[in-house]
């Protein structure tokens, strides 16, 4: 099992980083792993929901089927996917709001399958920094969306 953790204080109220990080039209913007949706650009998201993401992590295309597990806007946004020869993944979202009005954001990835024990500490470095790439472009889109 591989783990990656990451986190961001944003300037900005939690809905505004929620519609944000739900609004699939603009994932590709400040998701660094992001390259596409292979079946189109998925409805915002509702627990039981799936939808098909292209994505690249340590140089290596993959196609990842996610099913939303839980969606508490604006604070709670859950996923767990099947990736490529059998990697199970999990991605959380946590939201919370800040003394300054701000959105603390927390993000936890976790990768399993027999693919992932070969790898774990490569995958660990090369997720955490995604993770915190990830998280300070998706504070750079909420600002500029104000």
């Amino acid at each position: 099992m591989a783990e990656v953790h990451a986190q961001a204080h944003i300037t900005a109220p939690p809905e505004r980083v929620w519609d944000r990080l739900t609004d699939f039209e603009c994932y590709g913007q400040w998701n660094a792993t992001h390259t596409g949706f292979p079946k189109g650009v998925p409805d915002a998201p509702a627990k039981g929901e799936s939808f098909q993401e292209n994505m690249r992590l340590m140089g290596f295309p993959a196609e990842v089927t996610w099913t939303v597990e839980e969606c508490e806007a604006p604070r709670v946004l859950s996923l767990s996917g099947n990736g490529p020869m059998g990697v199970a993944l999990r991605q959380v979202y946590r939201l919370v709001p800040g003394a300054d009005g701000g959105t603390d954001v927390a993000v936890h990835s976790s990768f399993t399958g027999a693919a992932v024990s070969l790898m774990a500490s490569k995958l660990e470095n090369a997720g955490t920094s995604a993770l915190a790439q990830s998280l300070s472009r998706l504070a750079d889109v909420v600002r500029a969306s104000a």
